[in-house]
C-alpha cells in the first residue's frame, strides 16, 4: 500500500514499533501452520485445565478439514460457526479456511429469528453448531439453505475429571451440564468429523486475496450486514497488533480469551493474533472472575484483551480473594470508553499497562490503540497502527480535512480495511470515499465516528454519526429492536436509543407510544423482547411517551428522543 498522507503519530510510537509492517503473503491457515512448525511442543490451547499442543492442534485441524471435505465443503463455500469459546471453535475455524472456504461467525446467544436472518443472508449449507443451539437451527424453515449440521459438545474438550463431575447426580452439576451441553439428534457429531485421516495435500489452499470471513455488524443503520474480510485483511491486522506490542515474545506469551471469538475484537486478538504468536491461549466459554483467577495463579496473562466491566470485576474479585494479578503485562480495552477509575486500580494491582484501543468489524477490527507504555494518553483511543492512514474530515464533505483539534468524521485506509458488505453493493459504496486526484493510496473507509486528532496524532472520540448502541461491548441496531417492539400489541410506535451507563457504556432504552386504551407494562414488553432478541438487545428501561419527535419528512429524530429522556 502506498502511503501518501502525512502521519504525525509516527513520532509518538513506543520504542521498537515500526512505521509500517511487511504485508503477509500467505493465508490465515499459513499463519497457524507456521506456529505448528515452530512451536509444536508448546501448549496452544488450555480449556478448564485440558491442554492441546500446537502439534496436536495442527493434526486436529487437518483431520477436521478432511472430514469437511468428505461432507462436500469446497473452496468458496460459506460455512457457519455458532460456537462459544472452546477448542473445537479454533479447530473448526482453521479447518474451514484450510479448504479455501469462508467462515461465517455467529453469536450462539442469538434467538432463532436473529440467526435465521443471517443464515438467509449468507446462504451457508454447512453449519458447525454448539449442541445448545442445534434445536434453534433445526427450527429454520425449509427455504433456509442449511443441509449439513455438525454438532459440538464442548464438554468433550474438558479434562476427564471435569466431565465426570458434570455427570454427578446433584443439582449444581446438572445445572452446569445443562448450561454447557444437551442431547441432540439428526446431526453429524464433531468427534466423527475429526476421526478422518489428515487432509489430502492436493486440495487447493487459500491465498491472501481470498475471502476468509463474513463478520456480521450492525453497521450504521438497519439490520446486521456481513462485512467481507479477506485473509490479507485479517493476517495484516494480526501483524499490525504484533508490531504494536514488540515487548511480547513469540512462543512464550499467555493470552486469555475472555472475549467471545465470534465477535470481531475477540476473533482477531485471540483467535488469530494469539495463534500467530505461538501463545498459550486460555479459553473461557464465558467470563467468570473465579475461573479467570484460578488460571492467573498458574499462568498470568501476558496479554489480556477485554472490555472495562471485565477489568472492574476482575480487579474487585482479585482484591476480595487476595489473588495477585502481578505479571499481567498488557491489557487492551475496546468497544466502550475506558475511564481512569478502571485504569488506576488495574495498573496498581498488575504492575502492567491497561490501554484503550479502537476498531470496527469492517477494519478486522483494530484501527488504533494507545501505546502500552509511559507515552499512553488517557481519554484518547491512541494512535493509528503501523501501515494505517487516518484523516478527520467534514462529515458533509469528506474530501475536506479538519484542522488538528477540530471535530470531524474519521476516515481510514490500510490493509485491514474490508472490501465491502456481503452481496450489498449499494451499502458498500455508501461507506467509501474516493482518493483525491494523484493520491495512489486507494479508497477511504468512513467510520461514522466523530473524532479529533491532536498535532502528534492521538485520536479522541467525540460522538457518533451513526446511531448504533454499544452496550457491554456489543453493537445493537436500534432499528432491529424497534422492528421487534412494533409487533407488540400494546405499542403504537417506538424509538430506541442508548443512554449512558457506568457499567455497560450504554443501556438500551425504548421510548414507546402506547396503543389507545393501553397502559405501560414494562416487564411484559421486556419479556416480549427477550423472546425475540438476544439478552443484550433487550431494553433495560421502557418509557411511555405521548409522541415521538419527527423531522419534516416524518423520520423519528432519535437524537431528540435521547435528549428528552436524559432531561427527565
Amino acid at each position: 500500500m502506498a502511503i501518501t498522507t502525512p502521519r504525525p503519530w509516527l513520532a509518538s510510537y513506543a520504542e521498537g514499533v515500526p512505521d509500517d509492517i511487511e504485508l503477509p503473503e500467505g493465508s490465515l491457515f499459513d499463519l497457524v501452520e507456521e506456529s505448528v512448525r515452530q512451536y509444536g511442543k508448546n501448549v496452544a490451547l488450555e480449556f478448564f485445565g485440558a491442554e492441546t499442543t500446537y502439534a496436536e492442534l495442527g493434526d486436529q485441524i487437518d483431520r477436521a478439514a478432511e472430514g469437511l471435505r468428505v461432507l462436500g465443503v469446497q473452496k468458496g463455500d460459506t460455512v457457519a460457526l455458532v460456537l462459544p469459546n472452546c477448542p473445537q471453535h479454533i479447530v473448526a475455524f482453521y479447518a474451514v479456511l484450510r479448504l479455501g472456504a469462508i467462515v461465517v461467525e455467529h453469536n450462539p446467544l442469538y434467538t432463532p429469528r436473529e440467526l435465521r436472518h443471517q443464515f438467509e443472508d449468507h446462504g451457508a449449507k454447512y453449519a458447525i453448531v454448539w449442541n445448545n443451539v442445534v434445536a434453534r437451527v433445526q427450527e429454520f424453515p425449509k427455504d433456509v439453505a442449511v443441509t449439513t449440521l455438525i454438532s459440538v459438545d464442548v464438554t468433550r474438550a474438558m479434562p476427564a475429571g471435569t466431565r465426570f463431575a458434570l455427570r454427578l447426580p446433584v443439582k449444581r452439576a446438572r445445572e452446569s451440564r445443562a448450561a454447557l451441553t444437551t442431547t441432540v439428534s439428526g446431526t453429524v457429531v464433531w468427534e466423527d468429523l475429526v476421526k478422518h485421516r489428515r487432509i489430502r495435500r492436493k486440495v487447493p489452499r487459500p491465498v491472501a486475496s481470498d475471502v476468509a470471513l463474513i463478520q456480521y455488524t450492525s453497521g450504521t443503520t438497519g439490520m446486521p450486514k456481513g462485512a467481507t474480510l479477506t485473509h490479507l485483511n485479517l493476517t495484516a491486522n494480526a501483524a499490525q497488533a504484533r508490531a504494536y506490542v514488540p515487548t511480547i515474545e513469540r512462543g512464550t506469551s499467555v493470552v486469555y480469551a475472555v472475549l467471545p471469538m465470534f465477535h470481531a475484537y475477540g476473533l482477531t486478538l485471540c483467535l488469530t493474533f494469539a495463534m500467530s504468536m505461538g501463545s498459550r491461549l486460555v479459553l473461557f466459554p464465558k467470563f467468570e472472575p473465579d475461573l479467570v483467577l484460578a488460571v492467573v495463579k498458574k499462568h498470568p496473562a501476558t496479554f489480556l484483551p477485554a472490555v472495562p466491566p471485565i477489568y472492574e470485576r476482575l480487579t474487585a474479585a482479585a482484591k476480595e480473594k487476595k489473588v495477585s494479578l502481578d505479571g499481567i503485562q498488557i491489557a487492551i480495552s475496546g468497544a466502550m470508553p475506558l475511564s481512569a477509575s478502571v485504569i488506576e486500580p488495574w495498573e496498581a494491582q498488575t504492575g502492567g499497562y491497561l490501554v484503550e484501543g479502537y476498531g470496527l468489524s469492517e477494519t478486522s477490527p483494530v484501527i488504533a490503540a494507545n501505546p502500552p507504555g509511559p507515552t499512553r494518553r488517557g481519554g484518547t483511543i491512541g494512535l493509528p497502527l503501523p501501515s494505517t492512514e487516518v484523516r478527520v474530515v467534514d462529515p458533509e464533505n469528506p474530501t475536506v480535512d479538519r484542522a488538528p483539534g477540530e471535530a470531524g468524521e474519521l476516515i481510514v485506509r490500510g490493509p485491514q480495511v474490508f472490501s465491502g458488505y456481503w452481496k450489498k453493493p449499494d451499502e458498500t459504496s455508501a461507506v467509501f470515499v474516493p482518493a483525491d486526484e494523484g493520491d495512489e493510496g486507494g479508497m477511504w473507509f468512513r467510520t461514522g465516528d466523530i473524532m479529533t486528532i491532536s498535532d502528534d496524532g492521538f485520536l479522541t472520540i467525540v460522538d457518533r454519526i451513526k446511531e448504533l448502541i454499544i452496550t457491554g461491548g456489543f453493537n445493537v441496531s436500534p432499528s432491529e429492536v424497534e422492528d421487534t417492539l412494533r409487533s407488540h400489541p400494546d405499542i403504537a410506535d417506538v424509538a430506541v436509543v442508548g443512554l449512558p451507563s457506568d457499567r455497560n457504556g450504554e443501556d438500551v432504552v425504548a421510548a414507546v407510544v402506547l396503543a389507545p386504551g393501553k397502559s405501560l407494562d414494562e416487564q411484559g414488553i421486556r419479556d416480549f423482547a427477550r423472546a425475540n432478541l438476544a439478552a443484550y438487545k433487550v431494553p433495560r428501561t421502557v418509557v411511555a411517551v405521548e409522541d415521538l419527535p419527527r423531522s419534516l419528512i416524518g423520520k423519528v429524530l432519535r437524537r431528540e428522543v435521547k435528549e428528552n429522556l436524559l432531561a427527565r
